[in-house]
């Protein structure tokens, strides 16, 4: 069966990987162009791109691929099945019905919740006990096509989004894997998608980051470990910028204070007031200042108490 592997990030690493190592001829492997890094602004190839270099696999970076140019590259690869995990950018009509064996997507939920960009993201910071893997082949619509394969895993309570996501990259290749077997042997089954219990899962931008004080400690806790490694969480301290990478829940109980009041500073952390229940923030990143816990921050800095932060 020959493939056509399109993917950009480092949660599509694993599925190529599975391919690679299973035997499967991956024909081209389509990732979007190399970009400046957000550092130093160096130009950087898509770590599926470093990958497919390393692993001899022709690599295809068109900056369009709604295009009869891209089309009639695809269609002198004559390329069985498409798949597609994390690549980026929505396939046209013309595309996703060139293969006979159509295009399978590898989505990290359980549809149809959380289509969309940011699936990992939002799930951690709209409290989810478990989401998983789904499998689908792909239709013209937002991740609206017949699922194929569900795995499901639990997210535990101090799970960030950096480490659900490396555990779905990994799950990610082995429900594909599953998918593929399934369709060599003509055992897969089609499941159309109820479109009435659908959720979104819109992008991540740097604002959704903005600790609102005023929302339970609770929902304040899952905004940070859903925005941990990025785009990190943040609020204010006298004007400044203060990034917030740890915390703990310390209650959910009503209180008169108001929300994002200081209530007390040791080597422990910061206790927040927040609209309900309190939080204690256990480590900070201050601009122009490395990660720290708040204990080894408050041996050189000043934390006081009674501020309101936000």
């Amino acid at each position: 069966m020959k493939i056509v592997f399109m993917g950009t990030p480092e949660f599509a690493l694993p599925s190529l990987d599975m391919l690679v190592k299973e035997g499967y001829e991956v024909a081209a492997v389509v990732t979007q162009p190399d970009k400046p890094a957000k550092r130093g602004k160096k130009i950087t190839m898509p770590p599926i791109k470093e990958y497919a270099i390393n692993n001899g696999l022709e690599v295809l970076q068109p900056e369009k691929i709604k295009t009869q140019e891209f089309l009639k590259t695809l269609e002198e690869i004559n390329p069985d099945l498409l798949i597609t995990v994390a690549y980026g950018k929505i396939l046209s009509k013309e595309i996703l019905e060139l293969p006979p064996f159509g295009c399978i997507n590898v989505h990290a939920s359980l549809l149809p919740k959380y289509r969309g960009a940011a699936p990992i993201h939002w799930c951690i910071i709209n409290g989810e006990k478990s989401t998983g893997i789904t499998t689908m082949y792909t239709n013209e619509g937002l991740d609206t096509g017949d699922i194929l394969l569900k795995a499901e895993v639990p997210i535990t309570d101090d799970m960030s989004a950096g480490e659900l996501h490396d555990k779905l990259s990994i799950l990610g290749a082995q429900v594909l894997k599953e998918t593929l077997q399934k369709l060599e042997t003509n055992e897969l089954e089609r499941n159309p998608q109820d479109d009435s219990v659908a959720t979104y899962a819109p992008i991540i931008t740097k604002d959704i980051g903005e600790i609102n004080w005023s929302k339970s400690s609770r929902e304040v806790y899952n905004l940070i470990r859903g925005t941990n490694p990025w785009p990190g969480a943040f609020t204010y301290y006298k004007g400044c910028t203060m990034k917030v990478w740890e915390s703990e829940v310390i209650d959910e109980e009503s209180h008169s204070s108001k929300p994002g009041t200081i209530c007390k500073v040791n080597k422990e952390g910061i206790l927040i007031c927040c609209g309900k229940g309190k939080i204690k923030i256990k480590e900070v990143q201050f601009a122009s200042c490395r990660r720290m816990c708040v204990g080894d921050y408050i041996c050189g800095n000043k934390i006081d108490e009674g501020e309101i932060l936000g």
